[in-house]
Formats: structure tokens, C-alpha cells, sequence
């Protein structure tokens, strides 16, 4: 459809917006608040929005452009992630624990805890081997979980004020981004077993990250701060680029 959504956390909006001419579509209204993690789930064929404050994920219809429902989380959400197949996985921060949403009900069907894990934040997929990796900041730790139980298989150290991770699945790689300045890669030997082989020097607060799995790219969004504070320098916005040697 050459269509992408942006979540707007302070207008408790969707922003639909054209690929191909990045001018805005439709911008759409939503209840509750605090719209942050959005993803497109291609078995429903809907746009799930979750929300933080108000505890929610909203339902959008990307066709017509307007809410078509709201799933109770019973938790802040974060990140999620889709099976394809029809079930999508939902980080809970508050909880620390994981939501797993049937997409043909709209409802959450299962909640797995998720210790040690403390406060979760980003939240990858490998269909292929069914497992999820979810990143946490409270104990600077990534576990890996076996989707089929919801039982942590292996809990891995990473750096601090963790985000997004991504899994590379060409190259069984994993890459959780941090707050501190560094992007922390796994290598996935087995399904329940990963090596740390890189701790990549990115910049203080590159914490946001995406990857082109075509390029297998990885690129940070950042800003410079003002020494000891979380205060960003006007002027200084930029991405930063990485690839595979």
C-alpha cells in the first residue's frame, strides 16, 4: 500500500504517511495515551500501537485509516514483535514479564514471566528457531526465550540503558543498542546458545536502532548532550552508519 505509521506519543495520534512522498495522509486520533512501540502485523493485516500510560494497544486499520479497536495489557507496554502467523509478543516494563496477543480475537491470551529479567524494553524474533530475544535494563541483561513455553533458555550481560535489539537471522546475529554507547553483538551458535563477539563503540544515548536486512546496515539516530545531562545539543542530530566487514 506505500504506506508507513508513526506513533505520536503527545498527540495520542497515527500519523499515516506515503512512502514514496513522505507527505502526510491522515493523521489519526486514538484513545488513551502515550503511544510509543508500532509495528504493521501482516496476518491480521493491522497496525498494533502500544501504549505506555495508558496500558493499551490500539487497533488501526491501515486501509481505512481509523481505530478499529483497544487490547487491555495489564501493563505498560514496549516493544512487540509478530509471528506472521497470528500472534504478536509484547514486552510489559512495569510487569517484566511478556504478553502474547492472539491476532484473530484481539485479546492477550498468555503472560510469562520474565526473570531475571528487570524492566524489558526491545524485543526481537528468530521464527525460524522460535525463539524471542528481549533486552532489559534493570539487570543490563538480554534473555533469550523459547517461545513454544515462555521459559528463559540463557540470560546474557549487555551495557546499560538498554532500548532496541534486532536479530539478524542471515547471520545469526544478534545486536541489542544501549544508552551508554555501545551496541552489544551476539553470535548465535545454537538456538539456546550465543556468544558475545563484539561490543561496538556507537555514541552516549544511541540507544534507538534500526537494521536494512538486505544491506544488513545497522543505523542509530542520535543527538551530542550537554555534558551530564540528557539535554541535547541543539544542531547536532544525526545517524550513525555501521556495516559488516
Amino acid at each position: 500500500m506505500n504506506r508507513g505509521f508513526i506513533s505520536d506519543g503527545k498527540g495520542n495520534a497515527v500519523i499515516a504517511f506515503d512512502t514514496k512522498t513522505f507527505k502526510t495522509i491522515k493523521v489519526i486520533s486514538i484513545t488513551g495515551t502515550d503511544a510509543d512501540g508500532i509495528i504493521y502485523d501482516p496476518f491480521s493485516k493491522k497496525i498494533f500501537v502500544f501504549e505506555g500510560d495508558g496500558k493499551a494497544a490500539v487497533v488501526v486499520d491501515p486501509q481505512k485509516l481509523t481505530q478499529v479497536g483497544s487490547i487491555a495489557m495489564g501493563g505498560a507496554p514496549e516493544f512487540a514483535v509478530s509471528d506472521e502467523k497470528g500472534l504478536v509478543y509484547n514486552n510489559l516494563e512495569d510487569k517484566s514479564s511478556l504478553n502474547v496477543i492472539d491476532t484473530k480475537t484481539m485479546k492477550v491470551i498468555k503472560n510469562y514471566p520474565l526473570n531475571p529479567c528487570g524492566g524489558p524494553t526491545g524485543l526481537a524474533i528468530d521464527k525460524k528457531n522460535q525463539r524471542l530475544f528481549t533486552v532489559c535494563r534493570e539487570n543490563k541483561g538480554m534473555s533469550v526465550i523459547d517461545i513454544s513455553t515462555g521459559k528463559i533458555v540463557q540470560t546474557l550481560p549487555i551495557g546499560t540503558g538498554v532500548d532496541a535489539v534486532i536479530y539478524d537471522a542471515a547471520n545469526k546475529l544478534v545486536v541489542a543498542s544501549n544508552g551508554d554507547g555501545t551496541a552489544s553483538i551476539f553470535k548465535q551458535n545454537s538456538p539456546d546458545s550465543y556468544t558475545l563477539t563484539q561490543t561496538l563503540a556507537t555514541q552516549y544515548r544511541a540507544k534507538t536502532m534500526a537494521m536494512d536486512l538486505s544491506t544488513h546496515k545497522l543505523y542509530f539516530p542520535v543527538s551530542d548532550y550537554q555534558k551530564g545531562t540528557k539535554n541535547p545539543v541543539a544542531g547536532t542530530f544525526k545517524l550513525l552508519v555501521y556495516k559488516l566487514n
